[in-house]
Protein backbone atom coordinates (compact mmCIF):
# COMPACT_ATOMS: atom_id res chain seq x y z
CA UNK A 1 0.00 0.00 0.00
CA UNK A 2 1.53 3.75 -1.00
CA UNK A 3 1.89 6.11 2.03
CA UNK A 4 0.42 9.54 1.56
CA UNK A 5 2.14 11.65 4.16
CA UNK A 6 0.05 15.17 3.94
CA UNK A 7 0.50 15.98 7.69
CA UNK A 8 1.33 19.91 8.02
CA UNK A 9 4.66 18.92 8.91
CA UNK A 10 7.31 17.17 7.73
CA UNK A 11 5.70 17.03 4.78
CA UNK A 12 6.51 14.67 1.19
CA UNK A 13 9.97 15.23 -0.38
CA UNK A 14 11.03 14.94 -3.39
CA UNK A 15 13.11 11.93 -4.98
CA UNK A 16 15.54 14.16 -6.26
CA UNK A 17 16.13 15.66 -2.70
CA UNK A 18 15.85 12.11 -0.80
CA UNK A 19 18.74 10.44 -3.79
CA UNK A 20 20.58 13.82 -2.98
CA UNK A 21 20.20 12.74 0.99
CA UNK A 22 22.05 9.40 0.19
CA UNK A 23 25.07 10.84 -1.01
CA UNK A 24 28.33 10.60 0.83
CA UNK A 25 28.85 13.04 3.75
CA UNK A 26 31.22 15.99 2.63
CA UNK A 27 33.22 18.47 4.75
CA UNK A 28 31.71 21.62 5.97
CA UNK A 29 35.24 24.12 6.22
CA UNK A 30 35.50 23.90 2.18
CA UNK A 31 35.29 25.74 -0.73
CA UNK A 32 32.56 23.96 -2.40
CA UNK A 33 30.56 24.15 0.73
CA UNK A 34 31.10 27.76 0.90
CA UNK A 35 29.55 27.66 -2.52
CA UNK A 36 26.64 25.76 -2.22
CA UNK A 37 25.67 27.56 0.92
CA UNK A 38 26.03 30.98 -1.12
CA UNK A 39 23.41 29.57 -3.38
CA UNK A 40 21.06 28.35 -0.80
CA UNK A 41 20.86 31.70 0.66
CA UNK A 42 19.95 33.65 -2.51
CA UNK A 43 17.46 30.79 -3.56
CA UNK A 44 16.33 31.37 0.24
CA UNK A 45 15.84 34.99 -0.03
CA UNK A 46 14.11 34.67 -3.42
CA UNK A 47 10.99 32.38 -1.34
CA UNK A 48 11.48 34.50 1.46
CA UNK A 49 11.29 37.64 -0.93
CA UNK A 50 13.64 39.32 0.83
CA UNK A 51 17.20 41.42 0.49
CA UNK A 52 17.55 41.00 4.43
CA UNK A 53 20.54 38.72 5.76
CA UNK A 54 19.26 35.26 6.50
CA UNK A 55 20.86 33.15 9.32
CA UNK A 56 20.84 29.42 8.94
CA UNK A 57 20.74 27.16 12.10
CA UNK A 58 20.92 23.48 12.78
CA UNK A 59 17.48 23.29 14.81
CA UNK A 60 13.63 23.01 14.14
CA UNK A 61 11.49 26.00 13.81
CA UNK A 62 11.39 26.45 17.91
CA UNK A 63 14.92 27.11 17.78
CA UNK A 64 15.04 30.06 15.01
CA UNK A 65 11.81 31.57 17.01
CA UNK A 66 13.99 31.28 20.27
CA UNK A 67 16.82 33.12 18.78
CA UNK A 68 14.82 35.78 17.52
CA UNK A 69 13.34 36.37 21.03
CA UNK A 70 16.80 35.45 23.01
CA UNK A 71 18.70 38.21 20.68
CA UNK A 72 16.01 41.26 20.25
CA UNK A 73 14.14 41.01 23.91
CA UNK A 74 16.15 41.76 26.80
CA UNK A 75 14.98 40.69 29.69
CA UNK A 76 11.98 43.20 31.45
CA UNK A 77 11.28 44.20 27.86
CA UNK A 78 7.44 43.81 26.57
CA UNK A 79 6.36 41.92 23.55
CA UNK A 80 3.16 42.03 21.95
CA UNK A 81 2.33 38.62 21.36
CA UNK A 82 -0.83 37.18 18.64
CA UNK A 83 -2.15 34.12 20.57
CA UNK A 84 -4.81 31.84 18.15
CA UNK A 85 -3.41 28.28 18.98
CA UNK A 86 -0.93 26.60 20.20
CA UNK A 87 2.23 27.97 18.00
CA UNK A 88 1.18 31.58 19.35
CA UNK A 89 1.12 30.00 22.37
CA UNK A 90 4.70 29.37 21.79
CA UNK A 91 6.15 32.70 20.79
CA UNK A 92 4.62 33.63 24.35
CA UNK A 93 6.11 31.14 26.42
CA UNK A 94 9.54 31.64 24.64
CA UNK A 95 9.12 35.39 25.39
CA UNK A 96 8.36 33.77 29.22
CA UNK A 97 11.49 31.95 29.28
CA UNK A 98 13.90 34.67 28.71
CA UNK A 99 12.02 37.16 30.88
CA UNK A 100 9.82 38.77 28.54
CA UNK A 101 6.57 41.01 30.06
CA UNK A 102 4.04 39.39 27.61
CA UNK A 103 0.99 41.27 26.71
CA UNK A 104 -1.89 38.61 25.49
CA UNK A 105 -3.80 39.37 22.15
CA UNK A 106 -6.17 36.12 22.48
CA UNK A 107 -8.84 34.99 19.95
CA UNK A 108 -10.78 31.63 20.74
CA UNK A 109 -9.21 28.84 18.85
CA UNK A 110 -10.52 28.86 14.90
CA UNK A 111 -10.49 32.86 14.98
CA UNK A 112 -7.56 34.54 13.82
CA UNK A 113 -6.28 37.85 15.99
CA UNK A 114 -7.40 40.47 14.10
CA UNK A 115 -5.32 44.01 12.76
CA UNK A 116 -7.25 46.51 15.07
CA UNK A 117 -6.69 44.32 17.92
CA UNK A 118 -3.08 44.18 17.48
CA UNK A 119 -3.05 47.91 16.66
CA UNK A 120 -5.23 48.72 20.00
CA UNK A 121 -2.22 46.63 21.83
CA UNK A 122 -0.02 48.88 20.63
CA UNK A 123 -2.03 51.81 21.67
CA UNK A 124 -2.18 50.63 24.74
CA UNK A 125 1.86 49.58 24.83
CA UNK A 126 3.63 52.40 22.84
CA UNK A 127 6.88 50.98 24.91
CA UNK A 128 6.29 47.47 23.49
CA UNK A 129 9.56 45.97 21.96
CA UNK A 130 8.57 43.68 19.78
CA UNK A 131 5.23 41.91 18.13
CA UNK A 132 5.30 38.48 17.48
CA UNK A 133 2.60 36.81 14.98
CA UNK A 134 2.23 33.67 13.26
CA UNK A 135 1.41 33.67 9.10
CA UNK A 136 -0.06 30.54 9.58
CA UNK A 137 -1.61 28.59 13.21
CA UNK A 138 -1.03 25.03 12.13
CA UNK A 139 -3.01 23.96 15.34
CA UNK A 140 -6.00 25.53 13.72
CA UNK A 141 -5.75 25.97 10.45
CA UNK A 142 -6.04 30.25 10.57
CA UNK A 143 -4.38 32.36 8.40
CA UNK A 144 -3.34 36.27 9.63
CA UNK A 145 -2.80 39.28 8.02
CA UNK A 146 0.85 39.76 7.99
CA UNK A 147 0.58 42.28 5.20
CA UNK A 148 -1.58 44.56 7.40
CA UNK A 149 -0.17 43.53 11.17
CA UNK A 150 3.24 45.12 9.30
CA UNK A 151 1.57 48.39 8.18
CA UNK A 152 0.27 48.82 11.64
CA UNK A 153 4.09 48.09 13.71
CA UNK A 154 6.28 49.55 11.25
CA UNK A 155 4.88 52.90 12.31
CA UNK A 156 6.45 52.39 15.63
CA UNK A 157 9.07 51.35 17.17
CA UNK A 158 8.19 47.74 18.00
CA UNK A 159 10.37 45.21 16.10
CA UNK A 160 7.94 42.42 14.05
CA UNK A 161 8.59 39.24 14.84
CA UNK A 162 7.06 36.38 12.80
CA UNK A 163 6.83 32.71 12.89
CA UNK A 164 6.37 31.65 9.04
CA UNK A 165 7.21 27.76 9.82
CA UNK A 166 4.26 26.58 8.46
CA UNK A 167 3.52 29.17 5.99
CA UNK A 168 6.48 30.70 4.23
CA UNK A 169 6.03 29.46 0.55
CA UNK A 170 2.69 28.06 0.96
CA UNK A 171 0.77 31.39 0.95
CA UNK A 172 2.16 35.21 -0.15
CA UNK A 173 4.59 36.82 2.25
CA UNK A 174 7.25 39.38 1.38
CA UNK A 175 8.93 39.80 3.90
CA UNK A 176 10.76 43.26 2.94
CA UNK A 177 7.30 44.99 1.76
CA UNK A 178 5.51 43.40 4.87
CA UNK A 179 8.12 45.45 6.76
CA UNK A 180 8.71 41.71 8.41
CA UNK A 181 11.93 41.93 11.02
CA UNK A 182 12.55 38.88 12.05
CA UNK A 183 10.78 36.18 9.48
CA UNK A 184 11.36 32.63 10.83
CA UNK A 185 10.72 29.33 8.81
CA UNK A 186 11.74 25.27 9.05
CA UNK A 187 12.99 22.83 6.64
CA UNK A 188 9.83 20.46 6.59
CA UNK A 189 7.10 22.33 5.67
CA UNK A 190 6.91 23.82 2.20
CA UNK A 191 10.83 23.78 1.44
CA UNK A 192 10.43 20.01 1.19
CA UNK A 193 12.93 18.76 3.23
CA UNK A 194 13.04 16.70 6.40
CA UNK A 195 13.22 18.36 9.99
CA UNK A 196 16.47 19.80 11.02
CA UNK A 197 17.16 23.46 9.49
CA UNK A 198 15.68 26.54 10.81
CA UNK A 199 16.33 29.85 9.14
CA UNK A 200 15.57 33.42 10.51
CA UNK A 201 15.73 36.43 7.88
CA UNK A 202 17.02 39.83 9.63
CA UNK A 203 16.41 43.07 8.83
CA UNK A 204 18.51 46.21 9.23
CA UNK A 205 16.19 47.53 12.19
CA UNK A 206 16.39 44.36 13.82
CA UNK A 207 20.38 44.35 13.60
CA UNK A 208 20.37 47.50 15.09
CA UNK A 209 17.80 45.99 18.37
CA UNK A 210 20.55 43.24 18.38
CA UNK A 211 23.53 45.05 18.07
CA UNK A 212 22.38 47.52 21.28
CA UNK A 213 21.35 44.38 23.46
CA UNK A 214 24.79 42.90 24.53
CA UNK A 215 25.90 40.95 26.38
CA UNK A 216 23.98 38.21 24.55
CA UNK A 217 22.49 35.98 26.82
CA UNK A 218 22.94 32.88 24.43
CA UNK A 219 26.14 31.02 22.80
CA UNK A 220 24.79 28.88 19.85
CA UNK A 221 21.77 31.05 19.17
CA UNK A 222 23.65 33.91 18.99
CA UNK A 223 22.53 35.99 15.42
CA UNK A 224 25.52 38.36 15.34
CA UNK A 225 27.95 35.37 15.38
CA UNK A 226 25.91 33.95 12.02
CA UNK A 227 25.83 37.57 10.73
CA UNK A 228 29.84 37.48 11.07
CA UNK A 229 30.14 34.38 9.06
CA UNK A 230 27.80 35.19 6.48
CA UNK A 231 30.54 37.61 5.40
CA UNK A 232 32.13 34.65 3.69
CA UNK A 233 29.56 32.54 3.23
CA UNK A 234 29.90 29.76 5.98
CA UNK A 235 28.89 28.95 9.25
CA UNK A 236 29.50 29.72 13.24
CA UNK A 237 28.57 25.76 14.26
CA UNK A 238 28.79 22.74 12.46
CA UNK A 239 25.96 22.99 10.00
CA UNK A 240 24.10 20.01 9.34
CA UNK A 241 25.37 20.22 5.23
CA UNK A 242 23.65 16.95 4.23
CA UNK A 243 20.75 18.62 4.90
CA UNK A 244 21.78 21.59 3.29
CA UNK A 245 22.92 20.18 -0.16
CA UNK A 246 19.20 18.70 0.01
CA UNK A 247 17.35 21.99 0.70
CA UNK A 248 19.65 23.55 -2.61
CA UNK A 249 17.41 20.43 -4.91
CA UNK A 250 14.02 21.40 -3.64
CA UNK A 251 14.94 25.27 -3.67
CA UNK A 252 16.13 24.85 -7.26
CA UNK A 253 12.01 23.34 -7.57
CA UNK A 254 10.77 25.95 -5.92
CA UNK A 255 12.62 28.74 -8.24
CA UNK A 256 11.66 26.98 -11.60
CA UNK A 257 8.25 26.70 -10.70
CA UNK A 258 8.21 30.30 -9.52
CA UNK A 259 7.06 31.65 -5.65
CA UNK A 260 3.53 32.95 -7.67
CA UNK A 261 3.05 29.91 -9.19
CA UNK A 262 3.66 27.82 -5.74
CA UNK A 263 1.41 29.84 -3.78
CA UNK A 264 -1.36 29.48 -6.72
CA UNK A 265 -0.94 25.71 -6.76
CA UNK A 266 -1.45 25.63 -2.81
CA UNK A 267 -4.53 27.80 -3.09
CA UNK A 268 -5.81 25.46 -6.19
CA UNK A 269 -5.40 22.16 -3.83
CA UNK A 270 -6.85 23.97 -0.54
CA UNK A 271 -10.05 25.33 -2.26
CA UNK A 272 -10.53 21.84 -3.51
CA UNK A 273 -10.04 19.81 0.02
CA UNK A 274 -12.21 22.48 1.26
CA UNK A 275 -15.17 22.08 -1.57
CA UNK A 276 -14.54 18.44 -1.36
CA UNK A 277 -15.38 17.98 2.63
CA UNK A 278 -18.01 20.65 2.71
CA UNK A 279 -19.96 18.56 0.00
CA UNK A 280 -19.83 15.60 3.00
CA UNK A 281 -21.84 18.21 4.99
CA UNK A 282 -18.19 18.93 7.12
CA UNK A 283 -17.89 22.20 9.27
CA UNK A 284 -14.68 24.11 8.32
CA UNK A 285 -12.62 24.92 11.61
CA UNK A 286 -10.69 28.11 10.08
CA UNK A 287 -12.91 31.05 10.04
CA UNK A 288 -9.66 32.59 8.30
CA UNK A 289 -8.24 29.71 6.61
CA UNK A 290 -4.50 29.08 5.24
CA UNK A 291 -3.65 27.48 2.37
CA UNK A 292 -1.25 24.91 3.37
CA UNK A 293 -3.40 22.44 5.32
CA UNK A 294 -7.48 22.23 5.88
CA UNK A 295 -8.89 21.93 9.23
CA UNK A 296 -12.16 19.86 9.76
CA UNK A 297 -14.69 19.99 12.81
CA UNK A 298 -15.17 16.01 13.40
CA UNK A 299 -18.54 14.85 13.08
CA UNK A 300 -20.91 14.47 15.87
CA UNK A 301 -20.81 10.62 16.95
CA UNK A 302 -17.59 9.76 15.02
CA UNK A 303 -14.37 9.12 16.89
CA UNK A 304 -11.73 11.49 15.47
CA UNK A 305 -8.84 9.97 16.70
CA UNK A 306 -10.08 6.21 15.54
CA UNK A 307 -10.69 8.17 12.26
CA UNK A 308 -7.08 9.58 11.65
CA UNK A 309 -5.69 5.85 12.52
CA UNK A 310 -7.85 4.31 10.36
CA UNK A 311 -6.64 6.58 7.46
CA UNK A 312 -3.59 5.49 7.70
CA UNK A 313 -3.77 2.22 8.33
CA UNK A 314 -6.60 1.31 5.82
CA UNK A 315 -5.51 3.34 3.10
CA UNK A 316 -2.17 4.61 3.67
CA UNK A 317 -3.05 8.25 4.29
CA UNK A 318 -1.04 9.66 7.13
CA UNK A 319 -2.91 13.22 8.10
CA UNK A 320 -3.16 14.76 11.51
CA UNK A 321 -5.67 15.01 14.65
CA UNK A 322 -6.25 17.95 16.83
CA UNK A 323 -3.34 18.72 19.64
CA UNK A 324 -4.51 19.42 23.34
CA UNK A 325 -7.88 20.11 23.72
CA UNK A 326 -9.16 19.96 20.33
CA UNK A 327 -7.69 16.31 20.20
CA UNK A 328 -10.34 14.47 18.79
CA UNK A 329 -12.53 17.50 17.84
CA UNK A 330 -11.02 17.91 14.53
CA UNK A 331 -8.41 16.72 11.72
CA UNK A 332 -6.12 18.07 9.41
CA UNK A 333 -5.35 17.35 6.24
CA UNK A 334 -2.48 18.83 4.90
CA UNK A 335 -1.16 20.03 1.33
CA UNK A 336 1.77 21.94 1.37
CA UNK A 337 5.05 21.43 -0.21
CA UNK A 338 5.75 18.36 -2.27
CA UNK A 339 1.82 17.95 -3.22
CA UNK A 340 -0.91 18.26 -6.21
CA UNK A 341 -4.39 17.72 -6.58
CA UNK A 342 -4.12 13.86 -7.48
CA UNK A 343 -3.15 14.03 -3.47
CA UNK A 344 -5.66 15.79 -2.30
CA UNK A 345 -8.82 13.83 -4.48
CA UNK A 346 -7.08 10.71 -2.72
CA UNK A 347 -7.85 12.17 0.77
CA UNK A 348 -10.68 13.19 0.15
CA UNK A 349 -11.54 9.32 -1.55
CA UNK A 350 -10.30 7.86 1.75
CA UNK A 351 -12.33 9.97 4.22
CA UNK A 352 -15.34 8.86 2.44
CA UNK A 353 -14.58 5.40 2.99
CA UNK A 354 -13.46 5.69 6.49
CA UNK A 355 -16.66 7.72 7.16
CA UNK A 356 -18.70 5.04 5.89
CA UNK A 357 -17.93 3.08 7.63
CA UNK A 358 -17.66 4.59 10.89
CA UNK A 359 -21.15 5.22 10.26
CA UNK A 360 -21.63 8.59 8.75
CA UNK A 361 -24.17 9.38 6.23
CA UNK A 362 -22.94 10.16 2.89
CA UNK A 363 -23.29 10.38 -0.84
CA UNK A 364 -19.75 8.41 -1.84
CA UNK A 365 -17.68 10.39 -4.69
CA UNK A 366 -19.51 13.52 -3.99
CA UNK A 367 -16.29 14.86 -1.80
CA UNK A 368 -14.03 14.33 -5.01
CA UNK A 369 -16.67 15.38 -7.75
CA UNK A 370 -17.18 18.77 -5.54
CA UNK A 371 -13.38 18.85 -5.41
CA UNK A 372 -13.03 17.86 -9.49
CA UNK A 373 -15.53 20.62 -10.00
CA UNK A 374 -13.53 23.40 -8.52
CA UNK A 375 -10.01 21.94 -10.27
CA UNK A 376 -11.72 22.12 -13.53
CA UNK A 377 -13.32 25.50 -13.16
CA UNK A 378 -9.69 26.95 -12.14
CA UNK A 379 -8.11 25.67 -15.18
CA UNK A 380 -11.00 27.07 -17.46
CA UNK A 381 -10.65 30.42 -15.90
CA UNK A 382 -6.11 30.25 -16.39
CA UNK A 383 -6.98 29.39 -19.75
CA UNK A 384 -9.29 32.29 -20.12
CA UNK A 385 -6.46 34.63 -19.20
Amino acid sequence: MKQRLMTPGPSPVPEETLLELAKPVTYHRSAQFRQLLGEVLEDLKYVYCTRNSIAVLTASGTGGMEAAVANCLPPGSKAIVGVAGKFGERWRNIAKAFGVEVISVAVPYGQAVQPEQIEQALKQHPDAAAVCATLSETSTGVRHDIRAFGEIITRTNALFLVDGISGLGVAECRTDDWHIDLCITGSQKALMLPPGLSFVSVSDKAWQRIDQNSPSRVFYFDLRKYRDSLKTNDTPFTPANTLLRALSVSLKKLRAEGIENVWARHARMAAACRAGVQALGLELFAAQPIDGLTVVKTPEGIDGVALVSKLEKQYGIRIAGGQDPLKGKIFRIAHMGYMDQFDVLAALAALEMVLLEMGYTLTPGSSVAAAQQVLVQQVRTAQMV
